[in-house]
């Protein structure tokens, strides 16, 4: 091995969030401790991702054995990367760490390598927050797991919107002209864009305004087209937008051009009453057969296996946020309507675990809770869209329940990321909360 290369200590809740990370590191030297095969051993049997990262991985390494000795290391030669799995471990370990865990004898492996190659850097890389933590306070460098990330901080995060302040009163009348020529357009359109350094995305929301003047848009290939307001969706749906970012929201999810929605923001700001109300407009209309509603079920509890009866009954548990839109939307107090449409099959409760393999046509399919998913679990459930579908993310990036993802790294923060210059995508954020005084107070607060 040469001196210059970077000696990576992998962890398996690496392994486990991306089954790929194992040939992440070209140029370098990928070491895997033994006590992390006998953690993926666990998982193996996992429905999901989970289970099906941990069963790539042992495959991969089974695959490996037939060119060379996993103890020597062995060369990848595409990559120039060479991987190892590693017996030994030293003794010189703080005794206060727990004998019998996993991360004291990764630390043990890494520390035994770090005093054995005193010349090279070595790095645990680790999606968990507290190893890394301990890793440091032994003098082990550790770093997370970026190949995912897209964002450097929260504040990078893309809204979905944009409030412009423009110089005349003339560009705000322009824009309600109808008979605008399409040069006109194009023009108007660039001074617009003018206003800010960069680029418009792809149906990004748009105030624009000039003292007590205003237009609420949306860009629209090389245009800036009005929006949509509540008497146009009063037609359809009896539900209407208690602030800016709702109307925004409305007008993606009610698009027909648009098949993915991302939609994220606190407690209470609306995210699935708004998006409810529209699956079920969609679905009155015929232009939907079903109702699709998923959510990753494991971060809770029990693997959705252990609870007794059907799939819909099984799902029940997790789905209150859904039945007390629906009993808020419909007056519906005993849940009647929801059954009824649960028995037709107009309505399906599917968890993230049974995804894989299906596929979804003439179906509106909510994604509740999408800030616990990582990508490749959003990545499942996205490539399962057929045609005449629509699929809508939700989730609160500042409630993330499940270990190794946080605001940056979790499926929702990717794809609203990657999708925002996509004409069949949009995003919103939704920064209000309208549950009650007390609840958007708490949000902010607490």
């Amino acid at each position: 091995m040469k001196k210059n290369r970077k000696l990576f200590v992998i962890d398996t809740s690496v392994l486990l969030y991306d089954k790929h990370s194992i040939h992440s590191f070209p140029g370098n030297d990928v070491v895997i401790p033994i006590i992390v095969l006998d953690e993926l051993d666990r998982f193996k049997e996992k429905s999901g991702v989970v289970g099906e990262s941990a069963r790539y991985v042992n495959r991969y390494l089974d695959d490996l054995r037939s060119k060379g000795d996993l103890h020597k290391g062995i060369l990848i030669e595409e990559i120039d990367q060479t991987i190892k799995v590693e017996l030994e471990g030293t003794d010189n370990v703080p005794k206060y760490l727990d004998a019998k865990s996993a991360d004291k004898k990764i630390i043990s492996c890494a520390l035994n390598i770090k005093n054995n190659n005193s010349d090279r850097k070595l790095v645990v890389i680790t999606k968990d927050i507290n190893f890394r933590v301990k890793c440091d306070a032994l003098g082990l460098s550790a770093e997370d797991y970026y190949r995912d990330k897209v964002l450097d901080s929260d504040d990078d995060m893309y809204k979905g919107y944009l409030d412009i302040k423009v110089d005349l009163k003339e560009t705000i009348d322009k824009l309600y002209d109808a008979e605008l020529s399409e040069e006109e357009k194009t023009r108007l359109y660039e001074d617009v864009n003018g206003y800010i350094e960069r680029d418009f995305y792809e149906n990004e929301f748009l105030c624009i305004t000039h003292d007590n003047a205003s237009f609420l848009g949306m860009v629209k290939q090389g245009r800036i087209v009005r929006l949509k307001n509540e008497k146009d969706f009063k037609a359809s749906m009896s539900v209407s937008s208690k602030n800016r970012e709702q109307l925004y929201a409305l007008n993606a999810i009610m698009d027909e051009n648009i098949d993915l929605v991302t939609i994220t923001g606190l407690a209470g700001s609306g995210k699935t009453f708004i998006t409810l109300m529209a699956a079920m407009a969609g679905l009155s209309s015929g232009r939907y057969d079903r109702i699709v509603i998923t959510r990753n079920v494991q971060p809770v509890g029990k693997d959705i296996g252990f609870l007794p009866g059907d799939l819909n009954d099984k799902m029940l548990p997790w789905m209150s946020p859904i039945m007390d839109n629906f009993k808020h939307a419909f007056k519906d107090k005993d849940l009647s309507y929801f059954e009824m449409m649960l028995k037709k099959g107009s309505l399906e409760m599917a968890p993230l675990s049974y995804m894989r393999g299906r596929t979804f046509s003439n179906t509106f399919l909510i994604f509740d809770e999408a800030q616990n998913a990582t990508i490749h679990e959003i990545k499942t459930v996205v490539t399962r869209i057929g045609e005449n579908s629509k699929i809508v993310l939700l989730g609160d990036t500042d409630q993330i329940d499940t270990p190794y993802i946080d605001s940056l790294s979790n499926g929702l923060t990717i794809i609203a990321e990657k999708f925002k210059n996509e004409h069949v995508a949009a995003h919103v954020k939704l920064k209000k909360g309208e549950r009650s005084y007390l609840s958007a107070i708490a949000a902010k607060i607490i």
